[in-house]
């Protein structure tokens, strides 16, 4: 399966570097310092995810369309 991770930095200055995932179809964030590590971090929850399902016996949650959009104000 494939999801959607959205990568944005945290903005911290006392963590410069710092960055969050969000994976919209499953509702979760995590975080890491610089997009590669972000990215496995996002890459580990959500495996952590799929098998805590799997292993109560929930349906695995279906991947949705995610649209990333910008509004000018």
């Amino acid at each position: 399966m494939k999801y959607a991770v959205l990568i944005e930095s945290a903005d911290v200055k006392e963590e410069p570097g710092l960055y969050y995932a969000h994976v919209p179809s499953l509702g979760i964030t995590t975080h890491g310092h610089g997009i590669q590590a972000t990215m496995e971090a996002a890459r580990d929850l959500i495996q952590l995810w799929v098998e805590e399902k799997q292993e109560h016996g929930e349906m695995l949650q279906p991947a949705h369309e995610s649209i990333l959009a910008t509004v000018d104000i």
